[in-house]
């Protein structure tokens, strides 16, 4: 017979779980900020106000608390779009990144990031952001 404990924190783990949202597809490069961005808006999977905006636009959405978005395998801390003349995003105060630019950024390292999103054939570029922190970023011009 299993231990009491075991099992309510097997179930305790269960909501998570099922609420994982996987954006491997999406980071393919061949979509839009909008495209990206309006699904993950409507099942509230992310923040409908950007947490930030960058002087090139680049506005960056915090998943909300429920949601567990994954990339390749690894944690999403901030989803990142833009796209011009779309309401969803708020512009800055510089020259936009591009007319459509898209990605997230992972918990993770890009030496271990890369490789995965490259074994999906996706040309999106991967930055080091920061110790463990990596960028997968797609832009249009």
């Amino acid at each position: 017979m299993k231990h009491p404990v075991h099992i309510a924190w097997a179930l305790a783990l269960l909501p998570a779980i099922s609420c994982a949202y996987a954006l491997d597809d999406q980071l393919d490069c061949k979509s839009t900020g909008h495209a990206f961005v309006a699904p993950l808006l409507q099942q509230n999977l992310i923040e409908a106000k950007p947490m930030r905006v960058e002087p090139n636009s680049v506005n960056a959405f915090r998943p909300t608390k429920d949601s567990q978005l994954t990339a390749f395998g690894f944690s999403v801390y901030a989803v990142v779009a833009y796209q011009k003349d779309d309401p969803i995003f708020r512009k800055g105060t510089g020259e936009p990144i591009a007319d459509s630019a898209y990605g997230v950024v992972v918990i993770g390292r890009d030496s271990a990031v890369e490789p995965k999103v490259r074994a999906t054939g996706s040309d999106a570029t991967v930055h080091h952001v920061a110790p463990f922190i990596t960028a997968i970023f797609c832009k249009q011009d």
